[in-house]
């Protein structure tokens, strides 16, 4: 079973990762957006780290509820408003439970990532972060690692990819040959559960 302070170990660990990684972002994102996704996600999950340091929610859903919240109010871009909706609505959908079962789990991450979905207008092979989120979650019942592999994988792909939906898309043809910096930010919160899950003894 997963508790509060497995998903606040996780969005910690997601945390030093983007901060880790966040020039890379940036650097991805700047031939097809707006060259600020790394230094934006950088914000967004330092202030989500910080949040969980002082106030500490006592079941998994509230965790995950409150580092959406600190997503969309502290992220410029889409990127907070979308990773925000991805935990608001895993969280919403997690309840009030003090623990939960990793299939349930993976049934609340679907009900988040078809809620990015739903707000972005995307679909998988647009060239967006639902290129590494769709993957992952598919394979997340399998084990934490086959979603990570997924979800790294999934962000390779969008590399030959025509961007057909947000800022990358005006670009065109331009936009291919260029890896999504969403898909890849989006992959690093998938290492960041499986590198989590292996420190806590789950497979």
């Amino acid at each position: 079973m997963l508790d509060a302070d497995f998903f606040r170990r996780w969005l910690t660990t997601a945390a030093a990762a983007v901060d880790r990684e966040a020039e890379r972002l940036t650097e991805l994102d700047s031939p097809i957006g707006d060259a600020d996704h790394g230094s934006n996600l950088q914000r967004g999950f330092t202030a989500v780290a910080a949040t969980l340091e002082k106030e500490v929610p006592d079941t998994p859903g509230a965790v995950l509820t409150l580092a959406g919240r600190q997503l969309i109010s502290t992220v410029g871009g889409a990127s907070g408003p979308l990773y925000g909706t991805l935990l608001r609505r895993t969280g919403k959908a997690l309840g009030d439970a003090a623990e939960v079962g990793e299939a349930e789990f993976a049934d609340a991450l679907r009900t988040g990532v078809d809620a990015v979905a739903a707000l972005g207008g995307a679909a998988p092979g647009d060239k967006t972060m639902l290129d590494a989120l769709v993957p992952a979650v598919d394979a997340l019942p399998t084990s934490f690692a086959a979603a990570r592999a997924a979800a790294h994988e999934g962000a390779l792909a969008t590399t030959p990819l025509q961007a057909r939906k947000g800022r990358a898309s005006y670009l065109g043809e331009r936009s291919i040959g260029h890896q999504d910096p969403g898909a890849t930010s989006s992959a690093l919160l998938f290492e960041a559960l499986a590198e989590t899950a292996e420190g806590a003894g789950h497979a």
